[in-house]
């Protein structure tokens, strides 16, 4: 039986292809992405690009399998998740996703379709906490975020840490999940700060 992973948004707005880039190297520092065990960490998560990133991607291999509105990447993330990339009209007007489904489940392209057309068939632009906290992962610069080590309680090690503050007498590290609402405004972009917030589905 399939553990189904969460679907979920990682980034806010349509990515450039350096951002589509860095957002495939998002857990790179992650213990579990450098044991090998990264499966449970890309699959579910999906962001916008633009045609010309889709097209790009469709052209560097032949893909694994192709369908009017998708095709999946011959190359694996690990053993059974990959990137899919999807054309879908939303209201009308036709857009570009990745996400990254776990193929062992052949049911995930579709489950993951269903919940983009969803999500961004709302009618209000708004996002989760869970949405603002993952843009902030996805958009900070490397130096700025990392995981808690061993100067950590044993039951945070490996969590994700992000850097709220550095002066003269030192960094302060929190824990992104534990970032307060006036601490992830401060990180969002301007344009995404004061956007309503939804509860997640």
């Amino acid at each position: 039986m399939h553990a189904v992973p969460t679907i979920r948004k990682v980034f806010q707005g349509v990515a450039t292809r350096h951002e589509m880039y860095r957002m495939f190297n998002r857990h790179r520092g992650d213990p579990a992405y450098g044991a090998g065990e990264c499966a449970q960490l890309f699959a579910g998560e999906w962001f916008e690009i633009a045609e010309a990133e889709h097209d790009y991607m469709l052209e560097i291999l032949p893909p694994l399998f192709m369908r009017a509105d998708l095709f999946a990447l011959r190359e694996f993330m690990t053993d059974s998740v990959t990137s899919i990339f999807f054309a879908l009209v939303i209201d009308g007007r036709l857009r570009w996703f990745h996400g990254y489904c776990d193929l062992s489940d052949r049911a995930s392209p579709d489950r993951m379709k269903a919940a983009i057309i969803e999500r961004e068939s709302r009618p209000v632009r708004a996002m989760t906490r869970e949405e603002r906290l993952e843009h902030i992962w996805s958009s900070t610069h490397d130096d700025y975020r990392g995981y808690a080590g061993e100067r950590w309680p044993a039951a945070m090690r490996g969590r994700r840490t992000m850097l709220v503050y550095a002066g003269r007498h030192g960094t302060v590290l929190k824990l992104l999940d534990e970032l307060s609402d006036a601490e992830i405004a401060a990180k969002l972009p301007v344009q995404l700060r004061h956007l309503p917030e939804t509860i997640a589905a």
